[in-house]
Parts: structure tokens; C-alpha cells; sequence
């Protein structure tokens, strides 16, 4: 997830303002990206008047620029040292045909420098623009303040914010994902159209169920693929109470769904658990989904297509691993605090005192001696952004809501994969869920990154996102 990503940068100028001001921004603009380890492609400062964007041909020359690193361009900065030309601008991005997200920036003016040999009127000039970008129906993202240097630390902080909201965007527009196995027939809430998926460039490539224990029951404990993935079990988490064939069936399943995964070229997976696996395999596959999560391979269970992309949503915008799980019971009469709760499948990032178990409560009907995989542990602290994908079929959309909040220390005497969350008007969150038909799964990620979410995909995705609290 730290991958060096590319940004195209077009620097705005118009023939009757200052071009040294072109030269500067050219300057200060490359020096910010190298901070922040960004790769910049913009125009050489001999290919058009110093590197700037004025004339219809330096529109061209900065369109086929950007054609010839499309593969690498994730998004686009507008530098506005001046005025700027707003065709210019817009020509660029329509004839580059890059679907990209678009940040616009302007230089503020200084009240000391208004005469007409070193005036911006970037305050203007970036209205126009973006009046430009609007018509000719290209999406775009604005900075909070209306004209900020890119010196300015809060400007930095939006361009990474940008940064990330352009990795979302790159990513779900190609994301893989495979559903291992039927939906339980009991969780008629994880339904979802993989017709209105794919027609957002989200692929969903499925199995049954059968064909991985099928494949997963011809290997055997002495075979080096199996011992190899018994290994990074143990290197994963320690064992506790764990029985030795219990490790081989879950390593012989973890070699099985790698392959599957390579062979399909997937990014993530939703996987069949409750209750095929445990009565016909006889183990969990949690350890195996939650070493997938921490891996950046993040997978879900109940066949949850659509929580799984919302873990896939939320790892693109924080660069760190999410978690599936259950808005599932209150905290005491605090009416802002909720328990998280699941079986034992988070990623152990959330998890410090990590250890494989069993799954007490699907152990009442199978068994306990079958469940043996899932994990337990309590997630401490950290901040928390939540958020559920979902498509509404009767409407034909995707629709989607975000948050934040804070995972605390609250005592909490259960097992599983725990944790307290505490979120401003929770009770509203609640309302909102209910009445519009989202499911009991949700998404945690342990950073603040709702509002790059939200301007991903409503702005660029084009779903209906809902913020909590906004």
C-alpha cells in the first residue's frame, strides 16, 4: 500500500498575468511531491511556455503526455498559480481521456503584491475553471479553503487525502473478488446483484464450496505445500489448546484457497464458513481469512460479496487492513457504545493477544470440536472508521454509509473477536441502517478516513453514500 503512485499535473496560465509565477509553482509543486513521495508527470518547462498549460497546443502536448503514462496515472492536480486558462485546463483532461479523480488548487494572492505585475487572481480564475470541468462533465474535487499554497501543510494533508481517494477509485474500478460457496440459507441479508457489480467494473468470480474441500482433502500433512502453510499458521498466532490435525486440516484449506486465488487473480474473498465447512471438513477457516486480511487479501465470511468490497473500500483508503463485522449487541445502557463482535476472522492487526480457539456459539450445533480455527482475541483503543457497501436492487444502485468513531477499553467478559465501539448518536446510526435496508455485517478500519471514502465513492464512483454525522 505504499507503492510511489503517479499524479498528472496541469499548471493553469494565462497570457496577461506574471509567467515567472508558472516558474515558481512548477518549482514548489514537484519539491512537494518529492515529500511526499509522489511522482509527478507534467510538461518539461522547454515542451510549452515554462512547463504551463495556456495555448490549445500546449493542451495537446500535456494530453498526449499523460496518454503515454496511462497506465500509471492514478489522478490529476490543477496548479493555479494565476488565472489560469480555463479551456486549457479542461481541453487537457478530455483529450487525455484519462477517467481519473481531478483536484483543483489556487495560489491566494498576497495583499502586498496587487499590482498588476504580481497579481494571481487565482481566486477567480479557479471558479472558472471549474465551471469548465463541470461542463464538459468531469468530475473534480476542490480544496477545503479556496485558494491555499502548496506549501501549506493543510494542503498536503489534501493531497494525500487525494492521493487515497484515487487509490480507492483505481482499485474498485477493477477489483476481483471470488465467492467461495452458497450464501447460508439463513443470511438472506448478505444477498446482492453481481449484475449491478459488474456494471461498476467490480467482478465476482465464484466456486462451489465442494470443489475447495474436494481439492483441500487430496492433500496431506506430509506434502510441502501443507507444511509450508502450517508453519505460517504457527508463525501467524500461537495455537492455545489447538489439536494437531485441526492445524493440518486448516493448512491443507489455506493451500487451496492461495491457489484459487492466484489462479483467478483475485484481490479478495467472501467465503462460505457457517455451516458447510465445519460439518463437512471439520475445522474453521477463519485463521485463513484473517491471515488473507493482514495480508491486504481481505476476505469475508457468509459469502458476504458486497462486506468484502467495503473491507477491499476501506483498506485502499487507509492503506491497513479492515474487518467484517457484527453490529451485535449493546454496551451496558450507554447509548453512544455498541459491542463488535464475530466468530474470530479479523485480521490481527486488531487483535494483540491473538490466539486460534474455537467458535463457542457454532459449536452448539456442530460440535465444538469442528470450529477449532477461529480466532480470539479483544481489539484494544484505535481509532475506527466504519462504513457498509451494499447494492439496492429494486433501485439499481449502490448505495453506501461512513463514519468514525473510536474503538475503547471498555471492559467487555465475552469470547471471539471483540471490541467496544463508541460513535456520536449511535441510536441515529441505527435509525439509518434499519430503515434503509443494510445489512447487520459492517466494516471497521482502524484509521479517519470516512471523508476520503464518501468522496470516492459518491463523487467518482457515482453511489449514494450517506456520512454519519454530516
Amino acid at each position: 500500500m505504499n507503492k510511489k503512485l503517479s499524479i498528472g499535473v496541469i499548471i493553469g496560465n494565462r497570457d496577461f498575468f506574471p509567467d515567472r509565477l508558472v516558474a515558481e509553482a512548477r518549482t514548489e509543486v514537484i519539491n512537494v511531491f518529492e515529500k511526499l513521495n509522489i511522482t509527478p508527470i507534467l510538461l518539461d518547462e522547454n515542451q510549452s511556455k515554462l512547463g504551463g498549460v495556456e495555448t490549445f497546443q500546449d493542451a495537446q502536448k500535456c494530453a498526449e503526455l499523460f496518454r503515454k503514462h496511462a497506465d500509471e496515472i492514478v489522478g490529476i492536480l490543477v496548479v493555479l498559480p494565476n488565472f489560469g486558462d480555463e479551456r486549457g485546463v479542461a481541453e487537457t483532461i478530455k483529450l487525455s481521456r484519462l477517467n481519473v479523480p481531478v483536484l483543483v488548487q489556487a495560489y491566494p494572492d498576497d495583499l502586498n503584491k496587487m499590482d498588476v505585475a504580481r497579481r494571481r487572481d487565482s481566486w477567480c480564475g479557479k471558479i472558472s475553471v471549474c465551471n469548465n470541468l463541470y461542463q464538459y462533465g468531469i468530475k473534480y474535487t476542490i480544496t477545503n479553503q479556496h485558494v491555499i499554497s502548496p506549501q501549506e501543510p493543510a494542503f498536503q494533508e489534501e493531497l494525500l487525502n487525494f492521493v487515497a481517494v484515487c487509490r480507492v477509485v483505481k482499485g474498485l474500478r477493477n477489483v476481483r473478488i471470488g465467492a467461495i460457496g452458497a450464501r447460508p440459507g439463513g443470511f438472506n441479508t448478505v444477498r446482492y446483484s453481481e449484475k449491478i457489480l459488474q456494471r461498476h467494473g467490480i467482478s465476482v468470480t465464484t466456486i462451489d464450496l465442494s470443489e475447495i474441500l474436494g481439492h483441500a482433502n487430496k492433500l496431506t500433512k506430509d506434502d510441502a505445500p501443507v507444511r509450508d502453510r502450517l508453519a505460517r499458521i504457527r508463525d501467524y498466532s500461537p495455537v492455545g489448546r489447538t489439536p494437531e490435525e485441526s492445524l493440518v486440516q486448516m493448512a491443507k484449506l489455506d493451500v487451496v484457497l492461495a491457489n484459487f486465488m492466484e489462479e483467478n487473480a483475485l484481490d479478495a474473498t467472501a467465503i462460505q464458513c457457517w455451516t458447510s465447512v465445519q460439518q463437512n471438513y471439520g475445522c474453521n477457516v477463519c485463521t485463513s481469512m484473517s491471515m488473507m486480511s493482514e495480508n491486504m487479501l481481505p476476505s469475508g465470511c457468509e459469502v458476504d460479496v458486497t462486506g468484502t468490497l467495503s473491507m477491499y473500500a476501506m483498506q485502499l483508503a487507509s492503506g491497513t487492513p479492515s474487518a467484517l463485522v457484527d453490529w451485535n449487541n449493546n454496551y451496558a445502557n450507554d447509548e453512544d457504545k455498541c459491542v463488535l463482535f464475530h466468530c474470530g476472522n479479523w485480521a490481527k492487526s486488531f487483535l494483540p493477544d491473538i490466539e486460534i480457539s474455537t467458535a463457542p456459539i457454532l459449536g452448539t450445533t456442530v460440535g465444538e470440536e469442528n470450529t477449532y480455527g477461529a480466532l480470539s482475541g479483544r481489539t484494544p483503543a484505535m481509532p475506527l472508521t466504519f462504513g457498509r457497501i451494499s447494492t439496492d436492487d429494486s433501485k439499481g444502485i449502490i448505495k453506501a454509509y461512513v463514519g468514525e468513531g473510536m474503538l475503547t477499553d471498555d471492559d467487555l467478559k465475552t469470547f471471539g473477536n471483540r471490541a467496544v465501539a463508541k460513535i456520536d448518536n449511535l441510536q441515529g446510526l441505527m435509525q439509518y441502517v434499519c430503515k434503509n435496508g443494510f445489512e447487520h455485517h459492517v466494516v471497521m478500519n482502524a484509521s479517519r478516513t470516512a471523508g476520503i471514502l464518501k468522496e470516492a465513492l459518491e463523487n467518482y464512483m457515482g453511489w449514494e453514500v450517506h456520512e454519519h454525522n454530516k
